[in-house]
């Protein structure tokens, strides 16, 4: 049986991601698509959310939907852009703010009978930001709730308007500045959609193993594994799904961390995973001797790892698809919203492989966040060293060692980078951070060991903070322990004679050096 669903209709809003993200919290399952791509409209969708929009209902560039298809058949809450665009295409009137409404507001005058609102409490904080704002609601609406700046701030259909009720607010719930935000949310999925909140990551596991054994049939599945958590995880619903019909590969291309092959692969081979090394650092460093521009490593490794994984996967008959670790952000920014033609990014992880091959892609987390893959990770009961590692880049070491590839580099940032990630563990810092890295500078400066003067080599300690890595905070991890890994790679690592460490946000920098 299919879960609970909500449907968010995407109009371009920066927030929609988190939208989908609140909803999730509550455990019943949240699906964005293009205003302009809307779905059949069947049992499982038990309401629909029209978002916010960095366009205005009055200009040119308006990004419309058919309402008629929506408003009546389900409950609906237009956010913002969406309660103004509602207004408007149902004759309220929408006008031109004498100033941008961005920030804090509070809420005045809240209905006492509005199931949106119940449990908020009077004065609570929101977050505004629109450039227009609704100056008159419809026929057929009422008001209920306005702010001190603005008489608008929510109204909803008049009972008998609609089958289903509308509601409309002109603030974002899903931002942690709306304080309250959560009980709006939760009002509308479960006391308004009447949503369940039965979406678990045991029911999600439940779920798509019975699909994918239903879409597999006898097929035969090859799937290359990075170590990360995002392959790992879709890897065993696959298993848990065909079992050993599911071929894996995880290629060394000597850019790993420091006895990442030999740990990993251990680990997969005690998950019961029908899986095969493949030791190709040797031909990864060859074919990027020489290269320095930070772009020709990563096609220099996308083009090598295809090599090899072609060369693997042709010793195999009868595969008739790819298993890919994609998660749901990468098939978000792969649709745009300003019409079909328009692709902001392609989502598959392995550029060119399905092509390349003519398989079929199965993608079993494609729907699902970063910290979803976790729980649903933790659910199968897959190693918390895997479930809970931190990101890692899939040029591997490549792009963080500035300049060209020799072993001899590999070598020095491996034994670096085992010391910082081994101390952040010691201390029990590794999961209070994002993400950390250690990377190898291209200069030399002068130092002094004992009597004799040292010219060697820079590294770089990276450690952020970050929701999704789309910006960063750099973590303020403590001196002493700064100083302890510092002297200890230092007095370890020959040919590393001195460590900094990288206090830059994002933006304007990014979480990779290169």
């Amino acid at each position: 049986m299919a879960a609970d669903k909500i449907l968010i209709l995407d109009f371009g809003s920066q927030y929609t991601q988190l939208i989908a993200r609140r909803i999730r919290e509550q455990n019943v399952y949240s699906e964005i698509v293009p205003f302009n791509k809307i779905p059949e409209i069947n049992e499982d969708i038990k309401g629909i959310i029209l978002s916010g929009s960095p366009f205005s209902v009055l200009g040119e560039q308006t990004l419309r939907t058919n309402l008629k298809d929506l408003v009546g058949k389900r409950p609906v809450l237009g956010v913002c852009y969406g309660a103004q665009y509602i207004a408007h295409e149902f004759g309220g009137t929408v006008s031109r703010s004498n100033k941008r409404e961005y920030g804090k507001a509070n809420l005045a005058d809240l209905s006492s009978t509005d199931p949106l609102l119940g449990g908020m409490s009077k004065g609570s904080q929101v977050w505004m930001s629109h450039g227009d704002t609704i100056t008159a609601i419809p026929e057929g609406f009422e008001l209920t709730a306005g702010t001190d700046s603005i008489n608008v701030a929510a109204f909803r259909s008049s009972d008998g308007t609609f089958e289903h009720p509308v509601h409309c607010i002109q603030f974002h719930p899903e931002v942690t500045h709306s304080l309250e935000g959560k009980t709006l949310i939760s009002n509308f999925v479960k006391d308004i959609c009447g949503c369940k909140g039965d979406w678990t990551p045991e029911s999600f596991v439940d779920q798509t193993v019975e699909e994918l054994r239903n879409k597999l049939g006898d097929d035969n599945v090859l799937m290359a594994l990075s170590g990360g958590v995002d392959s790992t995880v879709a890897a065993m619903l696959l298993h848990k799904a065909i079992g050993k019909r599911l071929f894996c590969f995880f290629i060394d291309n000597g850019l790993l961390r420091k006895n990442e092959f030999e740990e990993v692969l251990e680990s997969y081979e005690g998950m019961g995973l029908n899986i095969k090394g493949v030791d190709s650092k040797q031909r990864f460093w060859d074919e990027l001797a020489g290269v320095s521009d930070p772009e020709g490593k990563r096609k220099i490794i996308g083009r090598v790892f295809i090599e090899v994984f072609q060369e693997e996967a042709a010793k195999f008959e009868n595969i008739k698809w790819l298993g890919q670790g994609t998660i749901y952000p990468d098939v978000i920014e792969s649709v745009s919203v300003h019409g079909p033609s328009v692709t902001i990014k392609s989502h598959h992880n392995v550029g060119g492989l399905p092509e390349k091959l003519n398989l079929k892609i199965v993608e079993p987390l494609r729907m699902l966040f970063k910290d979803e893959v976790r729980r649903v990770g933790r659910a199968m009961d897959i190693p918390e060293a895997i479930v809970g590692r931190h990101p890692f880049p899939g040029p591997g070491l490549a792009i963080r060692i500035l300049g060209d590839i020799t072993p001899e580099k590999v070598s020095l940032l491996q034994d670096a980078d085992a010391i910082f990630i081994n101390g952040l563990k010691k201390h029990g810092l590794y999961d209070k951070v994002w993400q950390a890295a250690t990377i190898l500078l291209p200069i030399r400066s002068v130092g002094v060991m004992g009597d004799e003067r040292t010219y060697e080599r820079t590294a770089v300690l990276r450690a952020v903070n970050s929701v999704d890595g789309m910006t960063a905070e750099w973590s303020k991890l403590p001196h002493e322990f700064l100083a302890e890994i510092s002297g200890e790679i230092i007095n370890s690592v020959r040919g590393i004679n001195r460590v900094v460490y990288d206090i830059s946000t994002k933006p304007p920098a990014t979480i990779e050096w290169e």
